[in-house]
């Protein structure tokens, strides 16, 4: 006869905590990094073209991996401890050497909790990024391990101890151009290996996946997009999706972020409901975009109730 479910939740409860404790299913989730050879001594670490969820571990963003006569550079590094474990074990089996410097784009999550992994002397980043870690990295964290739980396993908050600021990089023997923006975040690094030209551009470009905008400013961000298209480059790794080695990753980016712009501001003039702006529809040539939807509906929580208060009369 089967158990009845009643009585079997009611033992299961008065069970002591070590019997508990054996029916629970130990997590056994671990990352499994896979490196894409982009250029000599340049890999690419392709992060999913999701949102943050516990089935991808918040593995959402890429990671790039940079071989020099002093060690692996690293631009970067995921969203937990785990990760940049991982990714620093990766970069040694590729490298033959281990991780000399981490340098974070910004201080998104998906890109920088995995810096808990190395000695805070050589992860570096502009001064506006470990700013706006101090500020804002414990409520992120916080939300990080609500969204990923075991994944975040040991993951503290590591504030980049080390500051990097527009111009060239020397990093044993191999030349870097960092360049410093802003519009995706307040600060925004940029990284140009000029051996072989590829641009490493964090998230200020996103590549057939449309823009994450929780922290940004979307002028500033498009001027930003200005300069990285009159940086001589040969190929660009983008924050999120995969290589543009045809030159379309920008343009595409800055489509996206002035139909945004220009959609939104109307949707507000015509007073649009909040849910009605998250419902516009996309336009055919911005439609094939990974998680369209999800980032629009995104925006119009980060902007829309600015864009209302612009043109609604206050009252009372």
């Amino acid at each position: 006869m089967p158990t009845a479910r009643r009585p079997f939740i009611a033992s299961l409860l008065a069970a002591p905590l070590w019997a508990q404790a054996v029916l629970a299913e130990p997590f056994a989730g671990t990352y499994r990094l896979a490196a894409q050879p982009v250029a000599p001594g340049v890999w690419m670490v392709r992060g999913a073209d999701q949102p943050i969820a516990f089935a991808n571990g918040g593995a959402i963003a890429n990671a790039a991996i940079i071989a020099t006569d002093a060690g692996a550079v690293l631009v970067d590094c995921g969203p937990s401890l785990a990760y940049g474990r991982a990714l620093a074990a990766l970069a040694r089996r590729l490298t033959g050497q281990a991780v000399a410097l981490v340098l974070i784009t910004h201080l998104h999550p998906d890109h920088a909790l995995g810096a808990g992994a190395f000695d805070p002397a050589i992860v570096a980043a502009l001064p506006g990024t470990i700013a706006d870690i101090r500020r804002d990295g414990p409520g992120m964290t916080d939300a990080m391990f609500r969204l990923l739980a075991d994944w975040m396993r040991g993951t503290e908050l590591a504030v980049p101890g080390r500051q990097v600021a527009a111009g060239p990089l020397v990093v044993g023997g191999r030349r870097l151009q960092l360049l410093a923006l802003s519009g995706h975040s307040q600060a925004d690094l940029a990284v140009l290996d000029e051996a072989t030209g590829t641009l490493i551009a964090g998230d200020l470009v996103f590549h057939n996946r449309a823009p994450a905008t929780p922290h940004a400013t979307l002028a500033t961000w498009q001027q930003a997009l200005g300069t990285l298209a009159a940086t001589p480059h040969r190929q660009l790794i983008p924050g999120h999706g995969p290589l543009d080695s045809t030159g379309t990753a920008i343009a595409q980016t800055r489509d996206w972020l002035a139909w945004l712009a220009a959609a939104l501001a109307e949707a507000a003039d015509h007073g649009l409901e909040m849910t009605e702006a998250g419902d516009l529809p996309i336009p055919a040539g911005l439609a094939a975009m990974a998680e369209g939807r999800y980032e629009l509906q995104r925006s119009v929580s980060h902007f829309y109730a600015a864009l209302e208060s612009a043109r609604l009369p206050l009252i009372g």
